[in-house]
């Protein structure tokens, strides 16, 4: 059996994953980010994105994850999520995000315009490309 990790995901509100994992997908601000057993530590920020772990029998399992960040300590890996969905839920849960954004983009001061559009627009990627339809 191939090693193992213990992967957490974990939104302000609740432990939304605690398990044995053998491999875990993260959306790191920089690109996507595999973690497996033996990683080299590092702390990374997350983007908005799907975060998926195999279990050691193969089962897959995804979340939506609305940014955060990812702790990554070699036989564990953590990720702290703003907010965080199961991916049953990510179709609902981006369009209203899309929704809040473009009400929030009508009313933003000029410097925070750009990060707005920038968000917008991988939300819009994200559920055009990522979603099941």
């Amino acid at each position: 059996m191939a090693d193992t990790l213990i992967f957490e995901l974990v939104s302000p509100e609740r432990l939304l994953a605690s398990a044995e994992v053998s491999s875990v997908v993260i959306p790191a601000s920089e690109g996507e980010v595999t973690v497996m057993a033996h990683h080299a530590p590092m702390m990374t920020t997350l983007k908005a994105g799907m975060v998926k772990f195999r279990k050691p029998e193969g089962d897959v399992v995804q979340f939506l994850v609305f940014g955060g960040f990812a702790d990554i300590q070699g036989e564990n890996c953590t990720v702290l999520a703003e907010s965080a969905v199961p991916v049953g839920e990510a179709s609902n849960a981006i369009e209203r995000r899309i929704k809040q954004l473009r009400a929030d983009l009508e009313h933003a001061q000029h410097e925070k315009k750009s990060a707005i559009e920038q968000l917008l627009g991988e939300l819009t990627q994200l559920n055009k490309t990522v979603l099941p339809a």
